[in-house]
C-alpha cells in the first residue's frame, strides 16, 4: 500500500471514490462536480483542497481530501472533507492509514483543529472516531445553503 500526494491524472479515481461515498451515503445523484472541476480546483498556484490517495498494485483504493480554514478561537485548522475507502477494502487498515496521514499533515502545519464531519447512522466511524481520540460533538447542528437557496436567498433580499 502506498499513500501519497494525489495528482491530476488520479482525479477520475477520486471523483469514483467520491461517487461511491454519495452513494453509501443514500445520495447517489448528489455528485455534481466533474473531473475538470476536481483539476482545476485542485491544483495550481492557489489550490483550493489538498488530496492523498492510497493505491495498491496501482490501483487507487482510498483518498483523504482536505482543506484549510480558520477559527477565530484557534486560528489555522485542517478540515477533512472526506475519507474514502473502497468497500472491498474496508476494514483493511487503509482507511486508518488516510486518516493517521492527514493528523501527521495537522501537526507538520502546526493545526490547532482537524474537523470533519460524519452522518449521525453511521456508527462504526463514530466509534472509529471516538477510540481514536477524536470527539465526536453531538450539541452542534450542521448548517447548510445549497444552490437553489442561494439563489432564492439572492432574488428575496439583495437589491441589483
Amino acid at each position: 500500500m502506498i499513500i501519497r500526494k494525489a495528482q491530476i491524472e488520479d482525479m477520475k479515481s477520486v471523483l469514483e471514490l467520491i461517487q461511491e461515498l454519495a452513494t453509501f451515503e443514500k445520495e447517489p445523484n448528489a455528485v455534481v462536480v466533474t473531473v475538470d472541476d476536481l483539476i482545476r480546483d485542485g491544483f495550481g498556484d492557489h489550490p483550493l483542497f489538498y488530496c492523498f490517495v492510497s493505491e495498491i498494485e496501482q490501483e487507487i483504493v482510498g483518498m483523504a481530501l482536505y482543506y484549510y480554514r480558520y477559527s477565530t478561537w484557534k486560528g489555522k485548522t485542517i478540515h477533512l472533507e472526506d475519507l474514502i475507502v473502497k468497500e472491498k477494502m474496508r476494514g483493511s487498515g487503509l482507511g486508518f492509514a488516510l486518516y493517521s496521514k492527514i493528523i501527521e499533515q495537522g501537526k507538520k502545519d502546526n493545526v490547532r483543529r482537524i474537523e470533519w464531519a460524519v452522518l449521525d447512522w453511521n456508527t462504526t466511524a463514530i466509534d472509529f472516531y471516538e477510540k481514536s481520540g477524536a470527539k465526536v460533538l453531538k450539541d452542534w447542528y450542521v448548517a447548510q445553503m445549497d444552490e437553489n437557496g442561494i439563489n432564492q436567498f439572492i432574488e428575496k433580499n439583495i437589491k441589483p
